[in-house]
């Protein structure tokens, strides 16, 4: 599937890079630029199916492209975002995921070992689903204070809920835990059911399920 994206990184010899790997694998970079202002008014102006940004970018180096992504998705909030940086910056990483985790990825640049790595989670972004590096989540949700709402789980449990945060269907879940399908569908109709998930019309109990997850 290709896409018609937004690439925003301030290191001009990877912007340049990524926008020739993009449009070698035939997707559309409608802009490539090296500031958070400069995206905002990018996306605005040519409304690309998905975004990727760095996170410290000018003007203050610091999380301007993390809080651009969280502007982009309050306003175009269809736009799928994929952020791709050296850092987690977990207070607005929290809020990036937290708000609605649909149509958005964080990967390490370190951590991405293939290129197909991230093309595939350029696809699942732009999809709608999520792409979530293991360490982001770890990160953001260390440190909680609060009583767990987890606790009820039990650690194969705990492993499904954490492949779901990444944005795995369950055969891919079954895949990587060595499992079989069967068995993740009724792991996953027990996460519900012990974080008290009611089936109500409108909402995803998958989606809620993560959130509780990331929010812990």
């Amino acid at each position: 599937m290709k896409h018609a994206l937004v690439l925003a990184e301030d290191s001009i010899l990877l912007r340049e890079g990524l926008t020739r790997l993009l449009a070698d694998e035939d997707h559309q970079v409608l802009a490539a630029v090296g500031t958070a202002d400069q995206l905002v008014e990018a996306v605005g102006r040519s409304r690309p199916d998905v975004v990727v940004t760095d996170v410290r970018m000018p003007p203050t180096h610091t999380d301007d492209g993390l809080r651009a992504a969280l502007e982009i998705r309050r306003r175009w909030p269809d736009t799928g975002v994929l952020v791709l940086s050296q850092y987690v910056e977990r207070r607005y990483a929290g809020r990036l995921l937290a708000d609605r985790p649909e149509g958005v990825g964080y990967l390490l640049k370190d951590r991405v070992a293939q290129v197909d790595d991230f093309l595939d989670a350029l696809d699942r972004v732009a999809a709608g689903g999520t792409a979530l590096d293991p360490e982001v989540v770890r990160q953001v949700v260390a440190g909680s204070e609060r009583p767990d709402p987890l606790g009820r789980l039990t650690p194969r449990e705990r492993d499904v809920l954490h492949e779901m945060a990444q944005g795995h269907t369950n055969l891919a879940i079954a895949q990587r835990l060595h499992v079989s399908q069967s068995a993740v569908e009724k792991h996953v109709n027990a996460i519900f059911d012990k974080l008290d998930l009611a089936h109500t019309p409108g909402y995803s109990r998958r989606i809620l399920a993560i959130l509780r997850y990331l929010d812990t």
